[in-house]
């Protein structure tokens, strides 16, 4: 058992109260992307399979205009992972990824949750970047919390890319919405940038997101 599952039943059994958040399981994410997580396409297989336990399933995807605020290419002489500071804080610049409509927007070819209830989109105001699939980084909200509690979902479960940005930023605002959170830690795989991932665990810890690996799962055979 993984630290801070003992607040959950092992193996752990997904209600109809309980949602799989898969969290930008995109080409540009995976290797060969244009902003790769290392061993990204690792996750997509233990997605497959855990998502086969829940009934509840929601999807996200990066979908950014072009020149959207994030990419360093929007900045002359700012180079990608160099931070700006703008009207809601600090941004990390990235590489152009996700942009609408391109190859490396879509969900990894090998993704299969056709049952997922609903895909929501982020990211995708030019000024205002999102990581969380909750809130935007200006605070406001992208209708995920409300669409949440219209289903009575009490406990979000989360998987996906990265681990330190999109994953982490949503399960805490997750927690501050009101939700249960569980983050399914070899489901994830993080960026890892100037020590974002060990700071985003702390985060998360800190605001009571519990982890589970997805063996923990029980799943259909």
């Amino acid at each position: 058992m993984t630290e801070h599952a003992a607040t959950l039943a092992i193996p752990f059994v997904p209600g109809s109260s309980d949602v799989l958040l898969a969290v930008d399981v995109q080409n540009d994410f995976l290797p060969g992307g244009r902003l790769a997580v290392p061993d990204g396409h690792a996750v997509v297989p233990l997605i497959n399979r855990v998502a086969r336990a829940f009934t509840n399933v929601v999807a996200t995807q990066d979908w950014h205009p072009p020149g959207h605020i994030s990419f360093a290419s929007t900045h002359p002489g700012k180079a990608p992972f160099e931070t700006i500071e703008l009207a809601y804080g600090k941004q990390v610049l990235w590489p152009d990824h996700c942009v609408q409509g391109s190859p490396g927007a879509d969900f990894a070819p090998g993704l299969a949750i056709p049952h997922a209830a609903l895909v929501l989109r982020k990211g995708y105001h030019p000024q205002v970047d999102s990581y969380s699939t909750f809130n935007e980084a200006d605070g406001r909200p992208t209708g995920l919390a409300g669409y949440l509690r219209e289903r009575r979902i009490m406990r979000v479960v989360l998987a996906g890319l990265a681990t330190d940005f999109c994953v982490a930023y949503s399960a805490v605002d997750a927690r501050r919405a009101g939700f249960d959170v569980v983050v399914i830690e070899d489901a994830c795989r993080g960026i890892d940038t100037a020590g974002s991932l060990a700071a985003a665990w702390a985060a998360m810890t800190a605001a009571g997101v519990a982890r589970l690996t997805s063996a923990e799962i029980a799943t259909p055979r």
